[in-house]
């Protein structure tokens, strides 16, 4: 028994040495791999890594950001540190003629050598970094010019991705979304089409401290094909640049990314002109209306000014209160005065009938006032120089009555009818009203006043001067503006 204890326990002591052993082995193999990538030795199917991608080196320490201070430029008091730009536009968000204004999204590109940051590289590979490193480095202070409002995106972090090359060598791209002023000119509004600018300027460094520049001048500039507005067709998108100068400070370098926008017009016809012109239509519509029908007229007319009224009102709500007159403006209020001159028209054609049926009241009272006094006179027919012909019954107390009939027109002296015992108490005398001498006078005293009391013939020209003038006018207006 004691014998197979000890051989027991001699088994389990070879076990374990054995054991020692591998691991010690496999200890000196990966450590002798090390060492040979550290002298530059190549490792058969192995990946090089750069040691700027090790996680074992430090970024801080890698760039050796603790041993320089930037708060400086790059090549401080020396000359000026040349920073390029390019935009790519990703979206035009909106254009606001109320507030005068646009948003545009857009990604900004910074780039500039800065040799405090060159790092060695076997491979000559960029490093890569997000927005936690630029609070550490210098990077250009451009801030856009006219800007209302702007901000950087930060979902799901903060967009911004900074990109170091070995020999110090930088790319700072951005995200942002800027609300900028946008000067527009609505006097040909809505035929119109505005020009945009979107500014870059350095905040605090001069022309003598940096030069900002386009980076590859009018390709520094890309947009997405697919941009589009609903009221605006995108007709151009250029760079330009220039200096600007402050009293207080000095002269910049500032960058301009201007575009063009003209106004789909559709929209505008829809919702603006064809409305006013079918109503200016609709106000003719009286011309044709008996001039006796007043509610009719009247109703109609006063529909049309009241709608041309919200119209402009409408028009009005969305724009600018400038203190010029748009070209809507013209059509709109011209409108406005043709549908207003149809209700004056009406106006003076029931003004007029009113005066003429009031004379015609007046004559007819005169000419029974003169029958009467020539009847009186005289027992036979008589003509009084009147504008008709009639019979008048003269009763033996003197009261007379008037009948519309021609039954006497032809009759002389000789040919009256002789007063039968019967109707002696009656008396019919032929009043031959219509004397050729006073008529031809009464003829040339009123045709220069024809027109005025012949109310049917205002109507009459009205239904061609009005539709006339108004084409009139629309084909100058869209010749002047289109």
């Amino acid at each position: 028994m004691p014998y197979y204890i000890k051989f027991l326990f001699l088994i389990f002591c070879l076990i374990l040495i054995g054991e020692c052993r591998k691991h010690k082995s496999r200890k000196r193999r990966w450590s002798g791999a090390v060492e040979s990538h550290k002298h530059g030795a190549p490792l058969t199917g192995k990946k090089i890594v750069d040691n700027t991608k090790s996680h074992k080196v430090k970024t801080d320490h890698l760039l050796r950001v603790d041993d320089h201070d930037f708060t400086m430029r790059p090549a401080f008091a020396g000359p000026a540190v040349p920073v390029g730009v390019d935009v790519q536009v990703e979206s035009l968000d909106s254009i606001s003629e109320v507030d005068m204004d646009f948003t545009m999204t857009l990604y900004l590109r910074h780039y500039w050598k800065d040799e405090r940051l060159s790092f060695p590289s076997t491979t000559n590979k960029s490093m890569t970094f997000d927005g936690r490193l630029v609070k550490k480095i210098w990077v250009p202070d451009v801030f856009f010019v006219h800007s209302k409002r702007s901000f950087i995106h930060d979902t799901t972090t903060e967009n911004i991705m900074l990109r170091v090359f070995p020999d110090g060598h930088v790319l700072y791209s951005l995200r942002v979304t800027v609300t900028a002023a946008c000067n527009m000119d609505f006097s040909r509004f809505p035929l119109d089409s505005q020009t945009c600018t979107l500014e870059l300027e350095s905040y605090a460094y001069t022309d003598e401290d940096l030069m900002l520049y386009w980076k590859s001048g009018d390709e520094s500039l890309s947009t997405d094909d697919r941009i589009s507005l609903s009221q605006f067709l995108i007709q151009k998108f250029h760079t330009t640049s220039r200096l600007a100068f402050y009293s207080s400070t000095g002269w910049y370098n500032r960058l301009y990314i201007n575009f063009t926008l003209r106004r789909h017009i559709f929209f505008f016809l829809l919702q603006t002109y064809f409305p006013a012109t079918l109503m200016v239509m609709l106000s003719w519509v009286s011309f044709w209306i008996d001039r006796r029908a007043v509610p009719a007229r009247v109703s109609l007319g006063i529909t049309t000014v009241l709608t041309m009224s919200t119209i402009i009102t409408g028009v009005n709500a969305s724009m600018p209160r400038v203190s010029y007159i748009k070209a809507v403006d013209i059509y709109l209020w011209v409108s406005f005065v043709f549908v207003f001159l149809s209700v004056l028209e009406y106006a003076a054609v029931n003004y007029l009938t009113t005066v003429r049926d009031g004379k015609d009241r007046k004559l007819r009272e005169k000419a029974r006032e003169q029958s009467l006094s020539l009847a009186r006179e005289q027992s036979l027919p008589c003509t009084c120089g009147m504008s008709h012909t009639g019979t008048v019954m003269v009763d033996g107390d003197g009261t007379y009555s008037e009948a519309d009939t021609n039954s006497l027109a032809g009759y002389t002296r000789a040919d009256a009818p002789e007063d039968t015992p019967e109707k002696q108490e009656h008396m019919v005398v032929h009043l031959s009203l219509d004397n050729e001498s006073t008529g031809t006078k009464k003829k040339a005293r009123f045709r220069s006043f024809s027109l005025m009391q012949n109310t049917h013939a205002i109507d009459t020209y009205s239904r061609m001067i009005f539709p006339g003038s108004y084409i009139i006018f629309n084909l100058i207006y869209w010749s002047a503006y289109c």
